[in-house]
């Protein structure tokens, strides 16, 4: 008699961060573009563009020191499942 083992298959997720933006709270001083111009844009007022692509390891300390520049506190990094 043949026994059947059931495994439990693990999904190893990674978890990334995003760099999100309250566009209610921003000022558009322009901070944060300086800190990380991989990311974040200016438009013609001044104010951010964000693009919100997951970040790799090597970018993350960039985002980290521009959310906690913004004057306003108007960033914050977000934690998000790879493929999300």
């Amino acid at each position: 008699m043949a026994v059947r083992v059931d495994r439990a298959v693990r999904v190893d997720r990674a978890v990334n961060h995003r760099v999100r933006l309250d566009p209610i709270t921003c000022d558009g001083h322009g901070l944060c573009a300086e800190l990380f111009p991989e990311r974040i844009t200016l438009d013609d007022w001044g104010f951010p563009i964000i693009d919100t692509t997951p970040l790799d390891d090597r970018l993350l300390p960039h985002a980290r020191r521009a959310v906690e520049a913004c004057p306003v506190l108007a960033l914050r990094l977000e934690r998000a499942l790879a493929g999300r």
